[in-house]
């Protein structure tokens, strides 16, 4: 009979039975030697045995720190082609030295986007690539939750809290998703006012029924303020919110409304001291110095930066209604009042202007869908930047038209995760001027095609 205890390798012990006859001699007892193995064995197996229970404990802890977890990767890449734009030169602009050709392939938006979430508490992040203005990859949402309930059924209460980079809860095309979003881009006023439609500070949103309202403490400079992006020159923060509802008006039409706010300071830059400077400037052009082109430009004192009120208020409606046979006709408008607010067209300084800059826009459009695979939409929105602007004309100040306007018609075919998208925005902007430096309208109509694929 045979005994085997295994460890990775395998010793055999055996112990034969003794032979038949009365003159055979006892078997001999097990050397110490041996004695001494099994007792090593013994060992070893216990200790492997503690071994496997750790990793076990281990294991079981790594589950249960994942249990219940949720994790969400997703994303969208919309490419554009702008086939003509009026406005395009084959030049570069000095100032900012960058081309100012626009008709060329551009990545708009490339997203990638994780999201977790484990009971009360979620977390987001969102990183965005594109070469609108080169090569450039930034954080576009970072959000840390808690809401109650986890998972609110509708029209019950529910409250969420959230810190981070986050959508500016004001009015309706600023927090609508870009890859939901029919016309390619938003409304001059809100590009104006909220451009990047992201900022960094802390938000509180309540929901109850047929009500949702949204509070939010921000730093005042979105991710595409044009002087301090993603920044906060100014300690008191931008105070910005919204109120809305919604209503099934009769079975198939659905009604949306909303009211905003924003008020907050706003930031002037001071200048630093200037020395005297010596210059000359050769008037008859005959390369020498004369005393009389020889001017002294004096210093001048450093000045104080400076703080400035700044607010907004805004409206919004939106009416779906469902047509048989076709899809949604959707119908949207909003309307913002400002002042000093713009931080991505024309920058607001009534520092440097002299005056408050008084802000006015709005839109009308609508869309409908032609069955699942096609849409078609108009837009209308004006925006104009200083109500009060006036320009000096012999000797006299006269008002002047700042209005930014745009018509876009736009066509869009659909097919399951991705779609393409043609638009002609016809764009008129008073600021323009013709060979002689009079005013005119500049001509700045595009067409782009649009191209986008989720995941």
């Amino acid at each position: 009979m045979k005994r085997t205890i295994a460890l990775g390798w395998t010793v055999v012990v055996s112990a034969c039975p003794a032979r038949a006859g009365a003159d055979e001699a006892p078997a001999a007892p097990p050397s110490p030697a041996s004695l001494a193995d099994v007792d090593a064995l013994r060992s070893e197996l216990a200790r492997q045995a503690e071994a496997i229970a750790e990793l076990r404990r281990r294991a079981s802890g790594v589950v249960a720190a994942t249990e219940g977890t949720t994790l969400r990767v997703s994303g969208y890449v919309q490419v554009d082609w702008v086939v003509d734009n009026q406005a395009s030169q084959d030049e570069v602009d000095f100032s900012t030295n960058l081309p100012l050709n626009q008709d060329r392939f551009t990545l708009r938006r490339g997203h990638v986007r994780l999201d977790a979430e484990r009971g009360l508490v979620s977390a987001a992040l969102e990183i965005d690539a594109n070469t609108v203005s080169g090569p450039q990859v930034r954080p576009i949402d970072a959000e840390l939750k808690v809401r109650w309930p986890a998972k609110a059924a509708d029209g019950a209460p529910s409250i969420e809290a959230s810190l981070g980079l986050m959508k500016i809860p004001f009015g309706f095309e600023v927090p609508e998703l870009d890859q939901v979003r029919p016309f390619l881009e938003r409304a001059a006023v809100l590009r104006a006012l909220f451009p990047g439609e992201f900022d960094l500070g802390a938000r509180l949103s309540l929901g109850y029924r047929s009500f949702e309202w949204a509070i939010a403490l921000m730093n005042g400079n979105p991710i595409g303020d044009k002087v301090f992006p993603a920044l906060a020159p100014v300690g008191t923060k931008e105070l910005v919110g919204r109120l809305g509802t919604h209503v099934d008006v009769v079975q198939g039409v659905r009604l949306e409304l909303g009211v905003s706010a924003d008020t907050g300071l706003g930031f002037h830059e001071g200048t630093p001291t200037t020395k005297d400077q010596l210059v000359w400037r050769d008037e008859n052009g005959d390369g020498l110095v004369q005393p009389s082109e020889i001017q002294v430009i004096p210093g001048s004192a450093a000045t104080p930066s400076q703080q400035f009120r700044r607010f907004a208020i805004g409206a919004d409606a939106r009416v779906i209604a469902r047509v048989p046979r076709l899809g949604d006709l959707a119908v949207r408008a909003e309307i913002v009042r400002g002042q000093n607010l713009d931080r991505g067209i024309e920058y607001a300084d009534p520092v440097g202007a002299g005056h408050d800059l008084r802000e006015l826009g709005w839109y009308i459009g609508f869309s409908q869908e032609i069955t699942r695979w096609a849409m078609v939409g108009v837009r209308y929105d004006r925006y104009d930047p200083d109500e009060d602007a006036s320009v000096g004309l012999a000797a006299n100040l006269v008002p002047v038209d700042r209005t930014y306007t745009t018509l876009a018609l736009m066509a869009m075919l659909r097919f399951e995760s991705a779609r393409l998208v043609v638009e002609y925005d016809k764009n008129d902007n008073a600021l323009g001027r013709d060979a002689t430096g009079a005013p005119t309208t500049l001509a700045d109509d595009a067409l782009t095609l649009r191209g986008q694929v989720r995941f």
